[in-house]
């Protein structure tokens, strides 16, 4: 099909060559338009977006009731986080959110083709693998691992707790001299391909009516009024009347007058949120892009099928690719040695520094491995604390958001965009209660901490 493709492009272009004169072409119509009205706008087409888009329309009397339409600037989503992901899902967390979240979004994958199978079309095969997570501590972190996995189980998630002696009884190919304890899931932990479920939501949030267009939203036009608080303070309350949507490739504008605005453009949501009364520094929303590389490595003697994805208490991490010995491996740069974020360039460098020395360490067949490939994607970053920020908007009174998950984003998906279609459709949490991720945290600048973070 691409082929005939690019044979179909090509004779386009030699005919137009060869017409005399000029190399005018007629305009053609956009088919993306957004619609000049709409009850929801949803600003990012990634997996959190088209989730919300899904559930909006499941959770409606009617499907007509609610006219949804997601907006996303990147078509070809060749920056999107959710397909530039490593595409893992556990439960192994601290925080009782961040546990259940992923606990309900498992059980959504692994029956996809009930929520999101299309009449006639191909059945959704997200190559789902459940060969778990499995975390190392060292000493010092023994106990951590020990309270998460106590709060874990009470959550409902299947894991269990490895000695050194039973770690390498189960996979051999680990060394295990430095390491304390091991935490290990056994159900619904594993890894699937991002592009796969991207597609499936999108493509069964448009069965069902949601209108999807390309564009960058680079404005609101909003009305601003005032509120008094108890403590006698004035507050600026806004709201978004019309989404400013550019055209790709174009300066052709179409403003799209709405209701509700789901915030759910990842690592641009922070500087989505701004465009909305941007002198008020207290409507902040404190996400931004963090750039992770990914490395593809061979190695032939390393690992078998039984890999997991590991995370190494160094926070090196890596997993499985396929067969034939390949694997994908990364870890989160310190603080202090954030690369830059104006483009997607892959540092190689990085990778012989800080994720080899660590994979050789612990995995010693790595010391023969060899780097056969690499990309880079964005974390929609939490600043504050690294968690997912969602709820409506403290001072946008009709804007939701829906970002911040700092990497854990797309396993998340399918439970956030439930939990932001009751929040909007029924006034509160039906299925988990994410009260603790909304913004009063963010106001008051406590972070809820996630001490499981990769």
């Amino acid at each position: 099909m691409k082929d005939l493709e690019d044979q179909l492009s090509s004779m386009k272009q030699k005919a137009m060559d060869a017409l005399p004169g000029s190399s005018w072409m007629p305009m053609q119509i956009n088919s993306a338009l957004p619609p000049e009205r709409a009850d929801v706008v949803i600003v990012g087409g990634g997996v959190v977006g088209w989730s919300v888009a899904y559930w909006l329309k499941m959770k409606q009397r009617s499907r007509e009731e609610v006219k949804v339409v997601v907006v996303e600037k990147d078509p070809t989503y060749s920056q999107a986080s959710t397909v530039l992901s490593a595409g893992g899902i556990r439960q192994q967390f601290s925080l009782a959110e961040n546990i259940l979240l992923s606990l309900h979004s498992a059980q959504f994958l692994k029956n996809i083709n009930e929520h999101l199978g299309v009449l006639n079309e191909e059945p959704v095969d997200l190559q789902f693998n459940h060969s778990g997570y499995l975390f190392l501590a060292s000493d010092e972190a023994a106990h951590v691992m020990e309270e998460n996995y106590a709060l874990q189980r009470r959550a409902g998630a299947k894991v269990t707790l490895l000695s050194p002696a039973q770690l390498r009884q189960r996979f051999p190919w680990i060394r295990t001299d430095d390491v304390a304890l091991a935490s290990y899931g056994l159900e619904n932990e594993g890894w699937f391909d991002p592009w796969t479920l991207l597609n499936a939501f999108k493509r069964k949030a448009i069965s069902l009516g949601v209108v999807s267009c390309s564009g960058e939203v680079t404005g609101f036009q909003y009305n601003t009024n005032h509120m008094w608080t108890p403590d006698g303070e004035k507050v600026k309350l806004h709201r978004v009347t019309t989404v400013k949507v550019q055209m790709p490739n174009s300066l052709e504008y179409q403003p799209v007058e709405c209701a509700v605005v789901v915030n759910a453009a990842g690592a641009s949501s922070g500087k989505l949120a701004a465009m909305v009364a941007p002198e008020d520094t207290a409507g902040t929303v404190p996400v931004e892009p963090r750039k992770r590389y990914v490395y593809v490595v061979h190695c032939p003697d390393g690992p078998g099928l039984d890999t997991p994805f590991l995370i190494d208490y160094s926070g090196v991490y890596f997993r499985r690719e396929g067969l034939g010995g390949n694997y994908i491996a990364g870890t989160s740069p310190l603080e202090g040695e954030e690369p830059d974020t104006a483009d997607l360039e892959v540092d190689h460098q990085f990778f012989q520094d800080r994720v080899w020395p660590s994979l050789a360490h612990r995995v010693p067949a790595f010391e023969r491995l060899k780097v056969t490939g690499a990309w880079a994607g964005f974390y929609d970053y939490n600043t504050l604390d690294q968690n997912g920020i969602v709820g409506v908007h403290p001072l946008v009174t009709n804007m939701y958001v829906a970002s911040g998950f700092s990497g854990h984003g797309l396993q998340q998906a399918p439970a956030v965009g439930r939990a932001v279609a009751e929040l909007m459709l029924q006034g509160g949490y039906q299925t988990i209660d994410l009260s603790e991720l909304g913004f009063r945290r963010i106001v008051r600048q406590e972070p809820v901490l996630e001490r499981n973070i990769v």
